[in-house]
This record gives structure tokens, sequence and C-alpha cells, in this order.
């Protein structure tokens, strides 16, 4: 099985469908963030804190070249919500599998985020207008690295996961 790979914004349902996508498989799900946070034995917003953004994002860059050296089958990966922005990072998804956009609105994405303090890049300023402005970077460049897109607003992870895996299917032949 060639590796599902989903990327989104923060909030658009990654790794709750995630979950849900490689237990239909029955495969195991992976997390770049998680996989971060076990390496560097401290939270993503520890590590944005005390070293920065740029650094975090070559741990993600170090993550990715890492899995593609050694091969990755029959599973499911969700990467952060700003891995995809590095040219260099959208390479490797491309090469590392099927790359899935979990696209979401504004609106939802805002519902879906607001009150967690898990995201630093979200700390400090109008929710709304932050995550407006973000998507409108990020978009054009998950759209690059993206072999389908998905829409999630209004469904549920459940009927989310299925259609990702109808699309995977169908690309499969």
């Amino acid at each position: 099985m060639q590796p599902i790979i989903l990327i989104g914004y923060m909030g658009a349902g990654k790794t709750t469908v995630g979950k849900l996508l490689a237990e239909q498989l029955s495969c195991p799900f992976m997390d770049t963030d998680r996989m971060i946070e076990e390496q560097e034995n401290r939270n993503i917003r520890t590590i944005f804190e005390q070293d920065g953004e740029e650094k975090f994002r070559d741990m993600e860059t170090a993550l990715l070249e890492k899995l593609l050296d050694h091969g990755l089958a029959d599973v499911v990966l969700s990467v952060g919500g700003g891995l995809p922005i590095r040219e260099r990072n959208r390479e490797l998804l491309k090469k590392l599998g099927t790359v899935v956009y979990l696209t979401a609105l504004r609106e939802t994405i805002v519902e879906r985020v607001a009150g967690s303090e898990e995201r630093p890049l979200l700390q400090g300023q109008e929710l709304s207008k932050k995550v407006e402005q973000m998507l409108e970077i990020r978009d054009p460049l998950y759209r690059m690295a993206a072999s389908v897109s998905i829409k999630t607003d209004g469904k549920t992870a459940q009927e989310i996961a299925q259609e990702i895996e109808r699309v995977w299917l169908q690309s499969m032949g």
C-alpha cells in the first residue's frame, strides 16, 4: 500500500480523520508533530518558544527525509499544518505517497481551533483574521503538494475517512 499523507490547515481534521482512516485500512497512523515531540522530548509550543519556527521547520524537513530514506508503506501520515509551506517538503511529500489536502472554510477552522493553546502560530491575534491570512498564503501551497483535495466542512470524520479511502482506491487503479 502506498502511504496516504494528510495535509491541511490546523483544525482541518488531519489527526481525527487520519486515525479513523488508519483503523479502516488496518494500518498504523503516524503524525509528524508527535514524532518530532518524541524525538525532541518537548512539545511543539516549547520548541517554537525555545528554538523558533525556522528551526522547527528544519526538524520537519529532516524527518521527511528520514522517512523517505527508510521507506514508508502501509501507513496513514498526518503532517503539521505548516510543513507543506516549504518547497522541499512539498517535493518530499509527493515522493512519500498519495497526498490528500483536507480543506475547510475559515469559519469551520475558527470553530474547531478556538481555545486551543497547543497552536503557537495562532496566539496573540484575533483568531479569525489570523486564520484568514494564513489560509490565503497556505492554500495555494497545499494545492501544489496534493494529489487530491477533499472538503471537510459539514461532514463527519467517518464520512471524510470513507471518501479518502474511495479516492485512494480509485487512484490505485
